[in-house]
Parts: C-alpha cells; sequence; structure tokens
C-alpha cells in the first residue's frame, strides 16, 4: 500500500489566540512538510485548491513545483484540482510541467471541490456543475492521451487538431477522480477506468464500502483491467499517545468544521463527537502510531484499497506538530502497515 499526505496550506485562525500566521510563513512550512515527508520514506504529497481566505494554495501546480526541487522520490499530487471551474488544458500543461521538473513525479487528482467560490470567480455556472466536471473530465484525458487533439463541447470553445504541450517524461500522467461517496461519481470514474480517490469525512468508512465495489464493477463492465487503483483519503493527526492526539487536535479542528459548518447547516462539533470520529470504526486517522495503523489495515479489510493519504492537518496546528505527525507517519506507522500487508 502507499501511504501519503494532503494539504490544503491553512491559514485560519488560532483559537486560542484569533491570529492567522502569514501568508508566506505558511508556505514555508507547506514546502519544508513535502520535503520531510519525502525524507521518511513516505509515497506521495497531495495539495489542494481553493480560493478562499482561509487557504493559502490556489495554485497546486505552482507549490509542488517548488517542492520539486527539494525531493527526489515522493510522487506529487494536487488534492484536488477544480476542473470543472478551470481549463482542463491548462491544468494538463500545469502538470505535464510539473512532471518534467520532478523527473516523472506528477499526477492530477481531479474533483468537483468542496467549495465553490472558483465558480463565480472564473465565470462558470454553478448550475452546470456535474455537466461541467464530466466535460472538462473528458478534455483533461484527450490532453493526457493524444499529443493532437480536436474536441468539441458546450462550456468551452472547440479545439481542432491542436498541439498541447509540453508533454510529460511520463508515458501517461496518472489521473485520480476524487469522490465523497457519490456513486455516480465512482461509476465514471471506474467506466473510464481511472483510480478513484475516497474521501471519509464524517460517514463511517462500513457505510461507504459499496463505492468501492461500483468503482470496481463499472472498470470490469468496461473492460478495464488491472482494476484502477482506489486510494483512502482521510483527516488525521499522529502524536505519540491516542489522548495526546486528540487533546492536541480537537479544537484547531473544531474551529475550522464549525466555522465551515454555519455555512452549510452542521451542527456544531463537540469533543464527544470528534472522539467517536477518531475511534478504530470511525473516518479520521488520528491518534498514535499504534491506533493510527491499525486504522489503515482495518480499512483495508473493507476497501482493499492500495493508497492511503491523510491530510495533516485540518485547522492552526503547530508546524512543529504537524512535522512530528509527518515523521511518525514515515518511520513507524508506514512500516507496520507494509509488514502486516506483506509490501516493502
Amino acid at each position: 500500500m502507499e501511504l501519503g499526505i494532503y494539504n490544503f496550506g491553512e491559514l485560519t485562525p488560532d483559537p486560542a489566540t484569533g491570529h492567522s500566521i502569514p501568508a508566506h510563513r505558511r508556505m514555508r512550512d507547506l514546502i519544508d512538510e513535502i520535503e520531510l515527508a519525502d525524507r521518511v520514506g513516505l509515497d506521495v504529497f497531495g495539495v489542494g485548491e481553493h480560493h478562499r481566505a482561509d487557504f493559502v494554495v490556489s495554485s497546486p501546480a505552482v507549490v509542488l513545483a517548488a517542492a520539486a526541487a527539494g525531493t527526489e522520490r515522493i510522487r506529487l499530487s494536487s488534492a484536488v484540482s477544480v476542473i470543472a471551474s478551470d481549463d482542463p488544458v491548462r491544468v494538463f500543461q500545469d502538470f505535464s510541467t510539473l512532471d518534467l521538473l520532478s523527473d516523472g513525479r506528477a499526477e492530477i487528482m481531479a474533483g468537483k471541490g468542496g467549495f465553490t467560490e472558483s465558480f463565480p470567480l472564473f465565470g462558470c455556472d454553478l448550475a452546470d456543475h456535474d455537466e461541467l466536471f464530466a466535460e472538462m473530465l473528458e478534455l483533461l484525458l484527450q490532453a493526457r492521451d493524444s499529443e493532437q487533439i480536436t474536441w468539441a463541447g458546450r462550456h468551452r470553445p472547440a479545439i481542432d487538431g491542436l498541439g498541447v504541450y509540453p508533454r510529460p517524461l511520463q508515458a501517461r500522467l496518472p489521473i485520480w477522480v476524487a469522490n465523497t461517496g457519490n456513486p455516480k461519481s465512482a461509476i465514471r470514474a471506474g467506466t473510464l477506468g481511472l483510480p478513484l480517490a475516497l474521501g471519509l469525512i464524517w460517514d463511517p468508512p462500513q457505510r461507504l464500502a459499496p463505492v468501492a465495489k461500483v468503482h470496481r464493477r463499472a472498470a470490469a463492465r468496461a473492460g478495464h483491467g488491472p482494476q484502477p487503483p482506489f486510494s483512502i483519503n482521510g483527516t488525521g493527526y499522529i502524536a505519540e499517545s491516542t489522548e495526546k492526539a486528540i487533546g492536541e487536535s480537537f479544537e484547531p479542528f473544531a474551529a475550522i468544521m464549525n466555522r465551515i459548518g454555519k455555512e452549510r447547516g452542521w451542527e456544531p462539533l463537540t469533543r464527544a463527537r470528534y472522539e467517536e470520529t477518531c475511534a478504530l470504526e470511525g473516518p479520521n486517522f488520528v491518534g498514535s502510531p499504534e491506533d493510527v495503523a491499525e486504522k489503515i489495515l482495518y480499512q483495508h479489510e473493507i476497501f482493499g484499497h492500495d493508497r492511503t493519504l491523510i491530510h495533516f492537518a485540518i485547522g492552526s496546528l503547530a508546524h512543529a506538530g504537524v512535522k512530528r505527525s509527518i515523521e511518525l507517519l514515515g518511520t513507524e506507522v508506514a512500516p507496520t502497515v507494509r509488514r502486516a500487508l506483506g509490501r516493502t
């Protein structure tokens, strides 16, 4: 199993002080975290795209290109690229450029995004959300699979026999589809033979097991073999003990989730509810190295997945704590999981 991290470059205020760190310092910390993940032997680092004041990253490819210079082995992915409000040809060019800079380590994780700010910002109609995503994904795949493309759709000017450059170092730039439990999206990814990244937010993993099944069935019906990879993505924080991990992460996690929750009508997150999500059957990877390794293996029994990515970190967690989480994931959790699954 591949193990890695994703991060949005949070700029959320510290719930204790009300202050946020400066954007330039958060960006330096993010590059430092990616370089550390590479040094401790993790497989993937993903950076998300947002267009809000509480996140510093709006252009994942630029951040990952900066990280490419200080890393050697780790794969560099978006988490996600919001292709429904972007130009997929440009997204492909950006990640193809990243692939050249990183000696073939770039990936794209395409998704609809968890927020809507990018749609009015770039002149897109939210009413066309799903149709836009399907159409832009089709164009992104054409740019990946053919140097010269001819394409026409409803939401972007047609392309008639034009070349898309530069081409990546990898023969086929990996493109994943991000999903939060939507069976229709899982079927679409499977039918196209694309890897699927399932995000765990509040639902217990057992409840989302059918998503993996419909993805695999769709891929098999479409004649794709071997089965396209499947990833589990969830939030987390690792410390020397589970009590410490929950204690250090709850307030920052609750602060951001409750602020977003006001926008979406969620109930306030309580400490008791948070602890439920951190239990073995819950979605969050929060705990000691032993407990996090046990949870990854527990979820592998449910999904049989190929990759686990953990979001370090939600909210204003201290950079030192995030770095310690990364170290524990790479040096203690990853070896335990790989041994248990008979992989190195």
